[in-house]
Formats: structure tokens, sequence, C-alpha cells
């Protein structure tokens, strides 16, 4: 969806957003080409834990040590909001 190479992307993010982490290539992450990786993260079957569709930019999934899906949060959920937090301590 966004224009532009993943350079270009990668420095809107830090000029507009502040982000100070390398940013993932840009894949196909909804559709009939959608990136393996997102197959597992939005499929039940593929996860064991729960279905869910990408909405928007910034949504966030949580992955434990052990590879497994903990949950995921919309794009306006913040980093640094409890919920999340509270899963990562």
């Amino acid at each position: 969806q966004e224009p532009g190479s993943s350079d270009d992307i990668q420095q809107f993010c830090e000029l507009n957003y502040g982000v100070t982490f390398p940013i993932a290539e840009k894949i196909k992450v909804k559709g009939a080409h959608q990136h393996p990786l997102y197959q597992w993260l939005t499929q039940k079957a593929c996860n064991g834990k729960k279905n869910s569709s990408v909405k928007w930019n910034f949504q966030k999934y949580l992955v434990n040590e052990n590879g497994e899906l903990i949950d995921y949060y919309f794009s306006m959920t913040s980093p640094l909001s409890s919920k999340l937090v509270n899963h990562l301590n």
C-alpha cells in the first residue's frame, strides 16, 4: 500500500514518527500473495492461537521467545500501552 522503496519508507518513518528501529522490507500482508509470515500471524490454522486481519500500518503482533503468538494489537495501540507492556513483563 505504501508508495516508495523500502529505504524511502524507513526515512519517512524516522523523520515523521521518530522511528529508531529497523523496518522490515515491503511485503504483501493480505490477499493472494500474502507473505508466509503474515499467513502464520493471521490464521489460527497456522499459529494455533487466533485469527486476525491486518487493518492498517503499525499493527503489532507479539510473539514469545518460543515462537508462539501471544496477541495482536491494532495501529492505535501505543507500543507503550499497559496491556502490551504487561505481556512483556
